[in-house]
Parts: structure tokens; C-alpha cells; sequence
């Protein structure tokens, strides 16, 4: 029986199991897939899979420079509870996890768990990741990563092992890039300059300050003198090049790149579990959860 990407599919939904698992699975049942399902009962691959359901907001982010500072890489790897993110079997996991990033340069997050955790390995990134659930009690998330691979200049942060940035950096030098990757971990820009914010947003904010202005009972040509400054000031304080520089805040980092004969051409901000709608937790019941192995 031909192993379709729809059958592989449905067997993932049913486990919640990593993608490579299910197609193993249904390879050695002939595409049987409540036969499949049994094996992967049998193998205890299920029994890790039903965390797969819970919450992973918590967790690190992992970055990669490389020496010639060309290529560099940013992976964040989830957990439910800060006690397991800061132990040694998930951060172990999560580099070796970056590591596989930044030599094998996959396409995809089902690219990067297909892959041997490590050089050489039978073992997939997927059936690590599954074989430390079932270890430690929790649901882990090999979330998302980015890489970078230029001519041009690359710089990284990390404060602590929650917020990672890289930048790309055209002139300028090393050191100027991991002071503009300390900038935007402390600042959050959502684009470097105003040609790069979203049209939505800045659509958004306008009927936002438009609202405010109504009620203000001023005429309408000053009501939009009034809009267009507010977005204008919105639009500085949201990107790279109008946001004051946190180490000189006396310049813009707009001013500290034109003195430095240098351009940004591109960054990305990781904060650990940025966008996942965490559940209110009881630090006892997660400790307790801990002592009972999930």
C-alpha cells in the first residue's frame, strides 16, 4: 500500500507523534493505521505524545555565530516549566538540536527533525525530542529558528538564554552589530525603518489615534495635523532607525549608522514563548507534577 502524505498526516493527528515516527510506522504496517498506532503504543511513543496537547511557553533560545562572522543562526526550543528549561538534559538537547541548525542549514522545522541529532546518529531530531518527553514529563516544542548566511556583516546577542537577536549589517563592523543586537533585544523595533512596518499597523494606529482626536472637539483639518504627528512619532519610537540608541540615547540609531557608513539590512527578535497564550499555572502543581514524572 503506497504510504501517502494524507495518511502520514492523519497518524500524526491521531498521536500527536513526530512526523518521521508516523512514517516508519506506517511503512513497517503496510499502511495499516490502527496497526500503526498499536506499535507505536507498544514503543511508548504515544505515551509521549499525549503531552504533546499541553502548553510549551516556557523554554531557551540558542544562537550560532560563525567565527568569520558571516553565518549565524537563532533556534528557540520549548518547555513547560522554567525548572526544566533551566536543566542539563533539555539545554543539552537544545544545542545539539542548534548545532544540526547550523551545519546542516535545513529548509524547515520538518526538515531540521528529520535530521540525525547529531552527525552520523540512527536517531532523529523528532525522536530525541519524543525520547526526552517521555524522560523529563513534559511537552517539548522545537518551535522555530532563522538563519543568516551573507557577505555581509552578522552580529548576535543573547541576554540570558531568553531573547536572541541577529543582524545583518552592511559596513560597519563587528562590534557595532552586537551593539545594534543589544539595542533591539532591549528595545523590541518591529522593522528597521518605516518603509518595512506593515501597512495594517500603521492603518490600525491611525484609526486608533483618529478615534482620540475626535473627541477632542477640534476642526477637522487640525484633528489630521494632529493623526499625522502621532503616527509620525509612533512610527520612531517602532523602528530601528527612529528608536534613541540605549547606549547613547542623546542619538538616534538612525544618526549612529550614517556615522558609521553602515546600513541594516535585516534582524530578527526571539523571546521565548513571544505569541503562545500561556495557561495560568500553580508553581506547587508543577513542582508536584515534576516529582510524579508528569
Amino acid at each position: 500500500m503506497e504510504i501517502t502524505a494524507a495518511l502520514v498526516k492523519e497518524l500524526r493527528e491521531r498521536t500527536g507523534s513526530g512526523l518521521m515516527e508516523c512514517k516508519k510506522a506506517l511503512v513497517e504496517t503496510q499502511g495499516d493505521i490502527e496497526a500503526a498506532i498499536e506499535a507505536m503504543r507498544k514503543s511508548g511513543l504515544v505515551k509521549a505524545s499525549k503531552k504533546a496537547g499541553r502548553v510549551a511557553a516556557e523554554g531557551i533560545v540558542v544562537m550560532s555565530l560563525s567565527d568569520d562572522g558571516r553565518r549565524g543562526s537563532l533556534l528557540e526550543v520549548n518547555c513547560e516549566t522554567d525548572f526544566v528549561a533551566k536543566g542539563d538534559d533539555f539545554v543539552n538537547f537544545a544545542n545539539r538540536v542548534a548545532a544540526r541548525v547550523a551545519a546542516a542549514e535545513p529548509a524547515d522545522i520538518e526538515s531540521l527533525l528529520a535530521l540525525p541529532i547529531k552527525e552520523g546518529s540512527a536517531t532523529a531530531v523528532d525522536t530525541a525530542r519524543q525520547e526526552l518527553i517521555a524522560k523529563i514529563g513534559e511537552n517539548i516544542n522545537v518551535r522555530r529558528f532563522v538563519q543568516f548566511g551573507t557577505a555581509n556583516t552578522i552580529g548576535g546577542y543573547l541576554h540570558g538564554t531568553r531573547i536572541g537577536v541577529l543582524v545583518e549589517l552592511e559596513g560597519g563592523d563587528q562590534t557595532l552589530a552586537k551593539d545594534l543586537a543589544m539595542h533591539i533585544a532591549a528595545s523590541s523595533p518591529v522593522a528597521v525603518d518605516e518603509g518595512d512596518v506593515s501597512p495594517e499597523l500603521v492603518a490600525k494606529e491611525k484609526e486608533i489615534f483618529a478615534a482620540q482626536a475626535a473627541n477632542s472637539g477640534k476642526p477637522q483639518d487640525i484633528i489630521e495635523k494632529m493623526v499625522a504627528g502621532r503616527i509620525r512619532k509612533f512610527l520612531a519610537e517602532v523602528t530601528l532607525v527612529g528608536q534613541p540608541f540605549v547606549k547613547d540615547p542623546d542619538t538616534t540609531v538612525g544618526k549612529l549608522l550614517k556615522r558609521a557608513g553602515a546600513r541594516v539590512v535585516r534582524f530578527v527578535r526571539y523571546e521565548v514563548g513571544e505569541g503562545i497564550e500561556k495557561e495560568e499555572g500553580d508553581f506547587a502543581a508543577e513542582v508536584m507534577a515534576q516529582v510524579r514524572g508528569g
